[in-house]
């Protein structure tokens, strides 16, 4: 297995083609994506090691922005250049906005028992998907006592502290376990990951981050445009959200229903739609342009743009300078026990919110645990383990 992205042809259609068929069936969330990708690009295309993926976890839970989109966009732009970089996001991101604006010109499509069942089988997949990913990567990350204790450690920090704040004190106290327990660790021989960001680059976008955080308020209001209005809601919500999609819906809530843009019931009944959609959380924001009172299709690719873009710049920003200081010994033991953190963080999440919200009786599990031995035993592709999981939930409801 390769220990880096090393695309000696960068293929952006590969990665558009790899990303596509994740952006169809990656269903149950930002930890579930994760999933999705380490089996994807890890285990079947081996674009790069457990630690070299997990080294990218770590930085995009420690950034503000949709972690798991910042994940793929990385793998894109380390695979395919800066072109790879934006199929990998178009690829994994429009198949749910484009169903979501078109759930927003019409009535729901999944009311009733059986689009509910359909809906819990969903839920259901995701488990054994995160159940998969957390399995393989304790086996690569944790295979001594002192990791694995520092996995145990950050579960049980994430548990008592359900919060992107309890995520990143993990992630910060198993490096700073790391730099005294893994130091014994031999060097690691992983060659520094091919990022085509050079240091000026990352601090222009660094630049561009802050001014639009800055300025782009400023501007809205002096401008009194309501689609430059609308961008700067969707960008400030991108830029301070900590922890995953669901951390942004407040932001959003106080930025669009109070002053009036969407009612209460467009932004909770879009809220409900956007949990049956595979693909990322922030897919949403499409919803909710096209509902606004200027409303309509560039509305909703405006305001999709908006919200990715700053957690983008702030990864750009981030990578170059991630990329060499984890080659140095201490950092490369800090890094083990981060790594090992994020292992624990996926095993919390396994817990709550994955299995606490999907596993609701005897049967639910026997459909759960059938997921993964079709996942871990019998390889199956993951898009074939949601289907028959989605049909297998809708199948509980006439039973």
């Amino acid at each position: 297995m390769s220990t880096d992205v090393t695309a000696t042809t960068p293929s952006w259609w590969e990665v558009f083609q790899a990303f596509l068929k994740l952006g169809f069936t990656s269903f149950g969330g930002p930890v579930a994506h994760l999933g999705y990708f380490r089996d994807e690009f890890v285990t079947r295309r081996q674009w790069l090691s457990d630690a070299a993926y997990a080294d990218l976890v770590a930085l995009c839970q420690f950034l503000p922005g949709p972690a798991s989109s910042q994940v793929g966009f990385s793998l894109g732009l380390l695979r395919g250049g800066w072109l790879g970089a934006l199929m990998a996001w178009l690829a994994f991101t429009l198949p749910s906005a484009l169903l979501l604006i078109l759930l927003a010109m019409s009535a729901g499509w999944f009311g009733g028992s059986v689009g509910q069942g359909i809906l819990h089988g969903l839920k259901l997949v995701a488990v054994a998907v995160v159940a998969q990913a957390v399995w393989g990567m304790a086996r690569s990350l944790c295979p001594d006592r002192e990791r694995a204790t520092i996995a145990v450690l950050a579960v049980a920090l994430v548990i008592l502290l359900p919060s992107a704040f309890g995520q990143i004190g993990a992630i910060m106290a198993g490096g700073l376990i790391g730099l005294r327990a893994c130091r014994s660790l031999p060097p690691s021989t992983q060659s520094t990951l091919l990022i085509p960001v050079s240091r000026p680059v990352a601090l222009i976008c660094l630049a561009l981050f802050a001014a639009g955080l800055v300025l782009l308020p400023l501007w809205a209001a002096a401008a009194g445009h309501a689609g430059l209005q609308l961008f700067d809601v969707f960008y400030r919500a991108g830029a301070l959200v900590f922890g995953g999609g669901h951390v942004v819906l407040p932001l959003l809530e106080t930025g669009l229903v109070t002053p009036g843009w969407v009612s209460a019931d467009q932004f909770l009944a879009g809220y409900g739609l956007t949990q049956a959609m595979p693909g990322p959380l922030f897919t949403f924001s499409a919803y909710l342009g096209y509902v606004t009172e200027p409303g309509g299709w560039s509305v909703a690719l405006l305001c999709l743009v908006a919200i990715f873009v700053p957690g983008f710049l702030l990864l750009l920003g981030a990578l170059p300078f991630w990329g060499t200081l984890r080659q140095t010994p201490r950092a490369q033991s800090a890094m083990a026990g981060a790594n090992a953190a994020v292992v624990g963080i996926l095993g919390a999440a396994l817990y709550d919110p994955v299995w606490t919200s999907a596993v609701q009786s005897r049967g639910d599990f026997a459909i759960a645990l059938a997921a993964f031995v079709l996942l871990t035993a019998w390889k199956l592709a993951p898009w074939k383990v949601v289907v028959l999981t989605a049909l297998a939930g809708a199948l509980s409801t006439l039973a």
